[in-house]
Order: C-alpha cells, then sequence, then structure tokens
C-alpha cells in the first residue's frame, strides 16, 4: 500500500459529516474558538498541491524539485493536495468541503519525487535534505512529511533535518504503512515527530509501523481529503495522522508565537491522552499517547517556562533491544538490525521501502575496524615507551559528531547522552538488553477519559 487510499471519490454533501476527527476532537466548539492556525505556514512536503476549491487562497508558491521552474503548484497525483486539505482546508459554500484542523494555516507546496502505485520513480535522502532546507529558509514554522525514504548516508539528508531544528522548525513525519518493519526515514530522526494512526475507536490501525521512535498516535483511518481532481477520497494510513499532527503544531505556534519547537512539540507529547487498556505509555503503539488540539491549546506553564531544546533528541532507538538511539544517531545501528532501520531510496508516501544500505555498512565495519587496530598499536608503542605521564597529552579524541547537538561520552555499551536538561524525559542508560523504553509511570499523570467517553478529548 502506498498512498493508503481505500476508496472511490466521495460525494460533497457526505465530505463534512463523514470527518470524524473533527468531531471527536470537537473542532468546532474546543479548537477553533482558541486558534485556526493563522499566521503559520505549514510547509508540505509531497507530490505537490493541486487548485483545489476548499484550498483556495491557501497555498503558497512553492517549488518543485522534480521540473525546475515549476512552483510546486500542480499534482498529478492527488496525495500532496490530500494532506494539504487535511491541514488547512478550508471548505466551500455553506457546510461542503473539507475542513482541516488548522483551516487558517498557509500551505507551502514542496514538490518531491515520491511513488505512486508501482511506478516508483526516482529520488532518495539528498532531494528530501534540500526540501527541508528550502522550506526553513522560505519560513514555514512546521515540515509535514508524509511519506517514508531515504536513507541516513544520503548526502545532506540528517543534516538538513538537524538545521531545521536548529532553526526552531517542527518536523512531523508518518511512521509508514508496514507493520513489523522498523520506523523509517524521515520518521526515525531525532528531533522528528514520529506519528502513528489509529481509527475512531482509538484502536491502533492494524498496518501502523509501530517502534520506540513513536511519538504520537492520530486519526489515520477512514480519512476524507481532497485530490487532485477538485473531487474528494478517503484514505487510511499514517500519512493523514502526521498531517493531524502537523495542523496541531500549527494552532499551537499560532496561539503561543513565542514558544520554541521544542515547547510546542513537549505541549503536544505532555498533553496526548492516554487511552485505557493500551498499556503503559509512552509505548511502541501509541508513543506518548493520542495528540490533542484542544490539550495542546490549553495553559501549560511548566512546559511554557521549561526548556526550549527539542525533547526527541534524545529518544530511543530499536525497539528489539540490539540499539539504541542517541541524539544525533540519526538511527540505530543497522549492522545490529535485522531489518537496518527502514533505509530506501526512494520516498514512497507511508509505503513499503526496501534497504540499500549493505555496502554503506560494510565500508563502515572495515573502516571501524581499521580504526580499532590503529589505536590498539598506537596504545602498546605508548605502553613500552612509558606513556605520556599524568601531565601528558589526553589520549585520542573524538572529531565533530554526525549529530546534532553534539553529545558528551556515555557509557560504554549506551553511546552518547544528552546534556542535562536536554530532550523530554531524560533517558538513564539502560543496557542493551532492556527495553529503551521504561515500563513505569510517565514522569506526568497519564489523562484517563471517562468510561464510554470520547477517546480523543480529555
Amino acid at each position: 500500500m502506498v498512498w493508503g487510499v481505500s476508496a472511490g471519490p466521495a460525494t460533497a454533501d457526505e465530505i463534512r459529516s463523514g470527518q470524524w476527527a473533527l468531531d471527536s476532537y470537537s473542532a468546532a466548539e474546543k479548537v477553533w474558538p482558541i486558534s485556526k492556525g493563522d499566521g503559520v505556514i505549514v510547509a508540505v512536503l509531497d507530490s505537490g498541491v493541486g487548485e483545489h476549491p476548499d484550498l483556495t487562497g491557501q497555498v503558497l508558491p512553492g517549488t518543485d524539485f522534480t521540473a525546475a521552474g515549476k512552483d510546486g503548484r500542480t499534482d498529478t497525483d492527488g496525495h500532496g493536495t490530500g494532506m494539504a486539505s487535511v491541514i488547512a482546508g478550508h471548505g466551500h459554500g455553506d457546510g461542503a468541503g473539507i475542513m482541516g484542523l488548522a483551516p487558517n494555516a498557509k500551505i507551502l507546496p514542496v514538490k518531491i519525487h515520491v511513488g505512486t502505485g508501482t511506478n516508483i520513480q526516482s529520488g532518495d535522502g539528498a532531494e528530501i535534505g534540500k526540501a527541508i532546507r528550502y522550506a526553513v529558509d522560505k519560513g514555514a514554522k512546521v515540515i509535514n512529511m508524509s511519506f517514508v525514504g531515504g536513507s541516513k548516508f544520503d548526502d545532506g539528508y540528517q543534516d538538513a533535518v538537524n538545521y531545521a531544528v536548529q532553526k526552531d522548525v517542527v518536523l512531523v513525519a508518518g511512521s509508514g504503512n508496514e507493520p513489523g518493519a522498523e520506523v523509517r526515514y524521515p520518521a526515525a530522526f531525532p528531533g522528528v515527530v514520529a506519528v502513528g494512526a489509529i481509527s475512531d475507536s482509538g484502536d491502533l490501525w492494524p498496518k501502523s509501523t509501530t517502534g520506540p521512535q513513536l511519538t504520537l498516535a492520530a486519526p489515520g483511518v477512514n480519512i476524507y481529503r481532497a485530490n487532485g481532481k477538485q473531487g474528494y477520497s478517503t484514505g487510511d494510513g499514517t500519512s493523514d495522522s502526521a498531517a493531524y499532527v502537523s495542523a496541531i503544531a500549527a494552532l499551537v505556534r499560532s496561539k503561543y508565537p513565542n514558544l520554541s519547537a521544542g515547547q510546542v512539540i513537549n505541549r503536544m507529547i505532555k498533553s496526548a491522552v492516554k487511552l485505557p487498556n493500551k498499556g503503559t505509555f509512552p509505548n511502541n503503539q501509541y508513543g506518548y499517547g493520542v495528540a490533542s488540539p484542544s490539550a495542546a491549546l490549553a495553559p501549560n506553564p511548566e512546559v511554557d517556562n521549561g526548556s526550549k531544546e527539542n525533547p526527541l533528541l534524545s529518544r530511543a532507538g530499536s525497539g528489539d533491544g540490539s540499539s539504541t538511539k542517541t541524539p544525533g544517531s540519526g538511527a540505530t545501528d543497522p549492522a545490529k538490525s535485522p531489518q537496518a532501520g527502514g533505509d530506501s531510496t526512494t520516498p514512497r508516501a507511508d509505503g513499503d521501502s526496501k534497504s540499500s544500505n549493505g555496502m554503506l555498512i560494510a565500508v563502515g565495519g572495515g573502516v571501524l575496524g581499521l580504526i580499532v587496530i590503529v589505536v590498539i598499536v598506537v596504545l602498546v608503542r605508548r605502553s613500552k615507551s612509558g606513556g605520556n605521564g599524568p601531565g601528558g597529552p589526553a589520549g585520542p579524541g573524538g572529531g565533530p559528531g554526525y549529530g546534532y547537538p553534539p553529545q558528551q561520552p556515555g557509557p560504554a555499551g549506551y553511546g552518547q547522552q544528552p546534556q542535562p536538561g536536554q530532550g523530554y524525559p531524560p533517558q538513564p542508560p539502560y543496557p542493551q538488553s532492556q527495553s529503551p523504553y521504561p515500563q513505569q509511570q510517565a514522569p506526568y499523570p497519564p489523562q484517563q477519559p471517562p468510561a464510554g467517553g470520547n477517546p480523543y478529548q480529555r
């Protein structure tokens, strides 16, 4: 499943009534009186955003990395248009058409190569990295990435993610539509909000990719959206879930423009609804819980007066205990993972992707082995010559880290630890054999909805 479209065109009179997520979120009663996303630009990295009556006036000139000289406001597939409508659609006429969760936000279309059906087009993380940088430089405060694709080894990919984090941008990506696989890039990068899909009952969508990188869950089943042919369709997938979380981020950034991206993410994390009978939170299926726009918009002086750092820079990586993700690592260790983090050379919206990093891993292992041998030789020679003495220079030092921000080395077997005060929640040095999520009460009180109540509200 690539785009996750599950049904044909819908008639105009059933669109608004079919947008169950807006009803579950009580958008008209609890959300829009507080914020509609005014003044916030949300970049949609996707198949472009086409003309549609429900998006008139919402789409800014962008760019097209698939065709020089175009501005991104064309969409032959419809997926990008659909995501834009879930975020910032305003409907048309009297109660007709798609309403986005942040209807007054503006959309910056950034068209990239993405797969559609079995016709997989070219594209890689280098292009995605350029698209991220473009969106940041054009003023986007939220970047929606409803696709999977690219390898952490692709030139400039992780650097672009780090650049966006440094420039105070909220990055949101779908976890993928491949159960049993690891969370894919870009969702797997530290600092990116990784989103899984759930139904109107709050149950996890069976095809939603799960893992310790999961940050939040959001509506992603039977979602009405606009399409590139000025019509409508419904779809299932973490594409839509990511779009809803991007919209929530836009709502918060509009209401609280002085908050950092990290504080916006922290608001969404701490206000997420912990559903009953879904295990201890955070977990690999729901992350910190179901994203709630009304709760994220509520007063929260603890977060607003707290750290401005992105809390996801220190989240864990592999869910099987074989390796851990630390700030700046960019991924689990592919040499220890049978599925190698989902690297792919072609971004496919929420779809399957296949590993293409075997050669790079082998080369990396060879270089590492050579370095170890050199270090051993140096130490042996130093031991025979009496060493440098107590006042001599320090041992071999590492160069600048690959990730953001640079970290101090942690205990052996755990990689590098976040600086004090960074990240939420703090990550103790768990052993390799232990799950990176502590099986204990989350550091904030879980919010249980009343029996029979709306699982999306607090």
